[in-house]
This record gives structure tokens, C-alpha cells and sequence, in this order.
């Protein structure tokens, strides 16, 4: 194909997953010498990529803050979660090498009392790896659509992610859904997500499960304070919006015409 425009959108270093095809650098590299423009998803991403392309610009994730905001009002509780009890931590996202599964384990164990809901397909590992405890709750993949809900039903949502070369370059999406939604957030160390929520107030970062214990206990002790939580979330997303990510991406694209 000879397009007008060459783009490269990357959004991940696929090349660091499991499974990933011994070819894949190869065929990147031949992708980077004919893109005219390069964006990335994310501002790790783009620093490694940078070295490769002198037209790389980072775009990282952005939020529909509309669709997610309505978790902040009184939606239906879906019936496979409304039986679930409280305090209630939830995940949503493909659970797979990313995932953290020694942590969740360890946090669930030492908190009985806490419920884990988590949302997501099982792809690329073996599911009888996860733990099967009774205050841990794998409800499936669900559709966008109904994210909202299930996350207006959570006290502390969690990004258990697991620190390897998976998730070395990642940028998370979920970190401003579940913000825009007005839950606080328990993420491990990703960069990206340290470099760009640790000082929002509202994004805590734990190594180790008993600091994720801590930290969610210190969540859920901020939830009790009115406003608070949606205010600092709403400074952390002030000015976020796919539209404009849109409009910058569009905007450096019409320069390579």
C-alpha cells in the first residue's frame, strides 16, 4: 500500500509478551524506516521509541469522562454483583501476564473481609493458576457499556499489575476511567502511571501486599470524606479527553501530507 501518510500507532511493546513472534523487532523496525509519524500510547513508550523515529510523539491514554462519570450517579447494581458485600475492590481488563497473581492472592488472604471483584477475560495463561478464594469474584468479560455500573458499585478500584517487561512500557487506560467513575485508585509501581497520578492524592502506589493493604485502607478512609475524592479526581483529569488527543494526532498527520 502507498498511503499519502505512513502511521505508526503503537500502543504497546508486544515484542516483551508472551508468545510474541521472534520476527516482531525485525518487522518493526522495517514499520519505523517508513512511517512518516509515530505515536505511542504512552510517555515510556514514547522514550523508546524516540530512539528509533524523530517524528515519535507520546498520546497517551485519554477518557470518555461522560460514559464513565456515570458511575458517580445511582445506577442499577448488576445482578451478579449486587450480592457481593463490602468493602469492595474491582478490576476491569484482560487478566493475563500483567496480572499480578501472588499479590491478589496475598491481599485477599490477609483481608478476608475485603470482596475482589474482577472483570476481564483469562487469555494467555493457565485460569487454574488464579486463586480460588471465596472473597474473590471473577464475574467475565462484560462490554463497555456496562463498566460503569459494575464500577459504581466499587469502594477501591485496583491495578494489580504485575512489574516485568509486559508492563514495562504500558499505560494504562483504566487509571483515568476509573478516576472519571470517582473511585480512588491502588496501583502497583508501572511508570507511567507513577510519573503521571502518584501526585494526584488520589492515586496511591504499593510494592508489596501490605503496602497495597495499607493503601486501600487509607482509600477507603478517604471515600468517607465528602467530595474529596471526586474533586481530586477531576484536577487529575482537568483538560483530558479523547477528543483532544484526537485533534493532536489529526493535527500532526495534515503536517505529512
Amino acid at each position: 500500500l502507498q498511503g499519502q501518510v505512513v502511521i505508526y500507532d503503537c500502543m504497546d511493546e508486544l515484542s516483551a509478551f508472551k508468545f510474541a513472534p521472534p520476527a516482531m523487532l525485525e518487522m518493526e523496525q522495517r514499520l519505523l524506516s517508513r512511517a512518516d509519524v509515530v505515536f505511542t500510547g504512552g510517555h515510556s513508550l514514547w522514550e523508546a521509541k524516540r530512539e528509533h523515529h524523530a517524528n515519535a510523539h507520546a498520546m497517551p491514554s485519554s477518557v470518555d469522562i461522560a460514559h464513565f462519570g456515570q458511575a458517580r450517579t445511582a445506577l442499577t447494581e448488576p445482578a451478579d454483583q449486587a450480592a457481593i458485600g463490602h468493602p469492595r475492590l474491582g478490576f476491569f481488563g484482560v487478566i493475563d501476564e500483567r496480572f499480578d497473581i501472588q499479590l491478589v492472592t496475598d491481599i485477599a488472604e490477609q483481608r478476608p473481609d475485603w470482596q475482589i471483584v474482577l472483570i476481564g477475560p483469562v487469555v494467555k495463561i493457565d485460569p487454574a493458576l488464579l486463586p480460588r478464594l471465596a472473597n474473590i469474584h471473577y464475574l467475565g468479560a462484560r462490554q463497555y457499556e456496562q463498566l460503569p455500573a459494575y464500577l459504581a458499585g466499587w469502594d477501591v478500584a485496583l491495578m494489580p499489575f504485575a512489574i516485568n517487561e509486559s508492563t514495562r512500557f504500558i499505560s494504562p487506560t483504566k487509571t483515568p476511567e476509573y478516576l472519571a467513575g470517582g473511585c480512588p485508585v491502588v496501583s502497583t509501581p508501572v511508570r507511567d502511571v507513577v510519573n503521571g497520578y502518584a501526585h494526584s492524592g488520589v492515586v496511591s502506589i504499593a510494592s508489596n501486599a501490605a503496602d497495597f493493604i495499607s493503601a486501600i485502607d487509607a482509600a477507603l478512609a478517604l471515600r468517607k470524606q465528602s467530595g474529596v475524592v471526586t474533586k481530586r479526581a477531576d484536577r487529575a483529569l482537568d483538560g483530558m479527553s479523547w477528543d483532544k488527543t484526537c485533534a493532536d494526532m489529526k493535527e500532526l498527520i495534515e503536517c505529512q501530507r
